[in-house]
């Protein structure tokens, strides 16, 4: 996940709206829709090459801003959005696929932990406390996106493709749940902990 959090430099006004940073978070949200509207017409070789590039700019406007300090309060409100988006919406949609080896709860409990991590951090960061991505926040995005990438490769190669893909699939999706889980309790434990020294703070 993409975090802003170097000063502004004076090549980039934080309140530039416009920077550089929010205009790849924003083209990541129209690629996303792309990959939304591919999978149900089964264009899954395009799918998967367009979630690819969109996975990407999410790495490279978090350099980008950390880099030159384009920060605004919009990005770092859209960029961890835009993440949510993609990931959620295209488990989602390959649940809904025959043979893409994502079942429809593996995308609830991918909805329900970032909905759940959102509350969170909503509630921490109003109260002053910060509630950045953690490494194994940052290591779930990657099992998540290889989940996808294989499964749109298997409904892509369909029976073509070599006998251990779908069991590939398989275990990568399960990775994917299970770290997906295990940062929500990162997350979880976190919060409590700050809420804990809320409670106990004069």
């Amino acid at each position: 996940m993409a975090t802003f959090v170097s000063e502004p430099t004076e090549q980039q006004p934080a309140n530039d709206l416009f920077n550089v940073p929010n205009q790849l978070t924003a083209a990541r949200f129209i690629l996303a829709i792309v990959v939304f509207v591919l999978i149900p017409w089964q264009f899954y070789l395009a799918a998967l090459i367009v979630f690819a590039i969109a996975a990407s700019t999410d790495w490279i406007d978090g350099y980008y801003a950390r880099k030159y300090g384009q920060v605004t309060k919009i990005g770092r409100m859209f960029d961890p959005f835009v993440d949510k988006i993609i990931i959620c919406g295209t488990f989602i949609f390959l649940a809904a696929e025959k043979d893409s080896r994502i079942d429809a709860w593996m995308a609830v409990v991918v909805v329900g932990r970032e909905l759940l991590v959102t509350a969170l951090r909503s509630s921490i960061e109003q109260s002053g406390g910060d509630f950045s991505a953690s490494f194994a926040g940052k290591l779930k995005m990657v099992f998540q996106c290889a989940a996808v990438v294989a499964s749109l490769l298997t409904l892509w190669l369909g029976g073509d493709g070599p006998s251990w893909l779908p069991p590939a699939v398989t275990v990568l999706a399960w990775v994917a749940i299970l770290s997906t889980v295990q940062s929500g309790l990162d997350y979880i434990i976190a919060a409590a902990r700050h809420f804990r020294q809320e409670d106990v703070s004069p």
